[in-house]
């Protein structure tokens, strides 16, 4: 079972796009967030998740909150896909599938596809929304929309 509204974001640690450590603790609990997991880089639905996160990043920072990406991909492929798409938030590498367990994003179409789920966290790191759906577009829409319900 997953995390679900009113879960915590458990503590995590990962590579970044630039090979650096994270660890959520410097964010989490400081700040509104918008933590995405999808499948894979350079694919079509992740491309146009990635990139409508990005044409949008301005007012999600507007409004106080970061935005961080997370698939299994590799730091080098995280910067490939950064630069060619120009993304302005963060990629994490999770290749051993530590933090999609941790967080219990399931997997689709017979386990054979990396789930694509949303979860956004108010300053305390609460979770106020989890959004589960293939479709890529949508998320960020939902995301935007839960962080501004959050600040008015």
């Amino acid at each position: 079972m997953g995390l679900k509204a009113g879960d915590k974001i458990p503590n995590f640690t990962a590579k970044d796009t630039n090979g650096n450590d994270f660890n959520s603790q410097d964010l989490i609990g400081q700040k509104p967030s918008v933590i995405y997991f999808y499948p894979k880089d350079n694919t079509p639905g992740c491309t146009t998740q990635a990139c409508s996160f990005r044409d949008q990043y301005e007012d999600f920072k507007d409004l106080g909150a970061e935005v961080i990406g997370i698939s299994g991909d590799s730091v080098a492929s995280h910067q490939k896909f950064t630069s060619q798409f120009k993304l302005p938030f963060i990629l994490l590498s999770d290749s051993d599938k530590k933090i999609r367990t941790l967080f219990g994003v399931p997997t689709n179409l017979f386990g054979l596809i990396p789930g694509r789920v949303t979860y956004v966290a108010d300053k305390t790191g609460t979770i106020i929304m989890v959004f589960d759906s293939m479709k890529a577009k949508n998320h960020i829409a939902k995301a935007l929309e839960a962080i501004k319900e959050i600040q008015s």
